[in-house]
């Protein structure tokens, strides 16, 4: 099965091709080549690509649950990490559609709500805590990307874990991510 692109576009997420088996974007320009418009989507798109979902143009995110498998720059679960803070702010984890990405990791969506700037971090720096990292729309079409829902790396899939829609970013998690 081939990534569709329009299964990301009907969630209301905007989508650029990534080149079949890649992870990285084909073309500087991603951010502003992001696209919603089905018609569009449907003219560009080559049979094979991967699904890149631009954070910007879609309002969104993604929380990037990472594994300690010696793969990842860290040697915490991101979910332990998500889970404690969940715990430690009395707030229940996030139900948002969720991906498992090919390394068992996850990727949560969740909308940013108006007037909030999320930017992207990573590499242990994210302010959730060790294995998160955080893919943010950032500000002035400069916002991170995510690897969507079917895209194949290294012949191993990214499936859809919890079909649902995408959850409102929470107050408080806001509150920590939001640029000071």
């Amino acid at each position: 099965m081939a990534p569709d692109p329009l299964v990301a576009v009907k969630r209301g997420l905007a989508v650029f091709p990534i080149p079949p088996g890649g992870k990285r974007p084909a073309f500087p320009g991603w951010q502003r080549s992001a696209l919603r418009d089905v018609d569009q989507v449907r003219r560009v798109w080559r049979p094979g690509d991967n699904v890149g979902i631009g954070c910007w143009a879609s309002g969104v995110v993604g929380l990037d649950l990472d594994v300690a498998d010696g793969h990842h720059n860290t040697d915490v679960d991101g979910a332990d990490t998500l889970a404690a803070l969940c715990a430690a702010h009395g707030q229940p984890w996030p139900r948002t559609l969720t991906v498992r990405t090919p390394s068992t990791g996850r990727h949560l969506y969740l909308r940013v709500p108006a007037g909030r700037v999320i930017l992207s971090s990573s590499g242990g720096r994210s302010p959730l805590g060790p294995g998160i990292d955080v893919r943010g729309p950032g500000r002035g079409q400069r916002g991170g990307y995510l690897i969507g829902p079917d895209s194949v790396v290294h012949g191993r899939r990214y499936t859809v874990l919890d079909d649902l829609p995408i959850a409102e970013l929470p107050a408080w998690m806001a509150d920590l991510l939001e640029e000071s």
